[in-house]
């Protein structure tokens, strides 16, 4: 697999999409694109554990983000969709800002270009003028936010003449991404970059390292669309499961005796006990009861107060989930060793999976 996103020259006469975009951005800016940015959307084959510190098992699709961009002297960032639902946006490259607390789709593309910019130190970005396409259905769990996300930061990249790696690019966009208020795990944007044609991805993190999975030849996967959006930055409901994960994590680290304060994840606290997955599940159903904890129990256990819970633990967008319910901490981060479990390296589980392509 190639380390560097690979630049390919194409025709766009011909192609029918590519054809759209480059008269869609001729008709908005009243010039022609120079380069296309690409990133595929995902589907995950087992579970989301990825934000627990444990393997995932995703694939690419074909459906993706497509960016069509000039560079210019402008120093503004002007940003418009083939789908005008989603509305134009422009901003100076010197005032961007990203509102969570309106996940509007322009602030998904400005957190891959706030997470490269500060990852490569630009004290000035280049202008850019881009017009997005996306096959990839909103809000639909096959990752389109992160695809963005992606898509925006190789365009920033490319734009601003700099090279990264797929890796870094992949690291950079995970953590970018929260900016707008998602707590994910690096799964959607490392399989976006990593991703080949013809395999799934066994992804593990720290390092962030991807190993091909294979199908028996012939297998096929459906993925069917029940059309019922869920937009993560704009609910609990996402951060939730990432929130009761931590607080087990935390609990569990408190009755091992470890530095509890520290760790985030589960799999930070099987590395501190050196133990095997199997066990660690045994130690989660030991340390932790099946009920539903009480956000008092909760700060009892930790021995802190409910503020310090708040500012300390909880994401923006759970402090009031939490208070008016109990929390299934056990249930979640149960449910999330188990699928790790199931995963373990195989050289075989070929998909009709596309690989991750540039354009210029």
């Amino acid at each position: 697999m190639a380390t560097i996103p690979p630049k390919i020259k194409v025709q766009v006469s011909g192609k029918e999409r590519l054809q759209k975009l480059k008269e869609a951005f001729h008709e908005t800016y009243g010039q022609m694109p120079v380069f296309y940015a690409c990133a595929p959307g995902r589907v995950n084959l087992i579970e989301h554990i990825d934000f627990v510190g444990y393997a995932v098992l995703p694939m690419a699709i074909e459906q993706n983000i497509l960016a069509a961009v000039s560079v210019s002297d402008s120093k503004t960032i002007q940003l418009a969709n083939t789908d005008p639902k989603y509305k134009n946006f422009t901003v100076s490259v010197d005032g961007i800002s990203i509102d969570r607390e309106n996940p509007q789709w322009h602030y998904y593309f400005l957190c891959g270009v706030r997470g490269i910019q500060e990852h490569l130190s630009l004290s000035s970005l280049a202008g850019m003028c881009c017009v997005v396409d996306g096959t990839i259905p909103a809000s639909s769990g096959l990752s389109s936010s992160s695809a963005l996300v992606c898509c925006a930061g190789l365009v920033t990249m490319e734009a601003n003449q700099k090279s990264l790696s797929k890796v870094t690019l992949a690291e950079t966009c995970a953590k970018c991404e929260r900016y707008i208020g998602t707590e994910g795990g690096g799964m959607d944007q490392s399989i976006s970059f990593l991703a080949e044609e013809g395999t799934a991805k066994l992804i593990e993190f720290n390092p962030l390292r991807a190993t091909d999975v294979r199908l028996p030849d012939g297998a096929v996967f459906v993925i069917a669309n029940c059309c019922v959006e869920m937009n993560k930055a704009a609910s609990s409901h996402f951060n939730m499961r990432v929130v009761e994960c931590r607080i087990a994590t935390k609990m569990l680290a408190k009755v091992r005796g470890l530095d509890w304060s520290r760790l985030l994840k589960l799999g930070d606290v099987q590395k501190e006990l050196q133990v095997s997955l199997e066990q660690m599940l045994e130690l989660v159903e030991e340390a932790l009861h099946p009920e539903p904890y009480s956000t008092d129990e909760i700060c009892k256990t930790l021995g802190i107060s409910a503020e310090q819970l708040c500012e300390n633990i909880l994401s923006a967008n759970t402090h009031t989930y939490l208070k008016n319910t109990h929390s299934s901490v056990p249930g979640t981060c149960t449910a999330r060793l188990h699928a790790s479990c199931s995963l373990r390296p195989r050289a075989t589980l070929p998909l009709p999976t596309p690989s991750l392509s540039w354009a210029t």
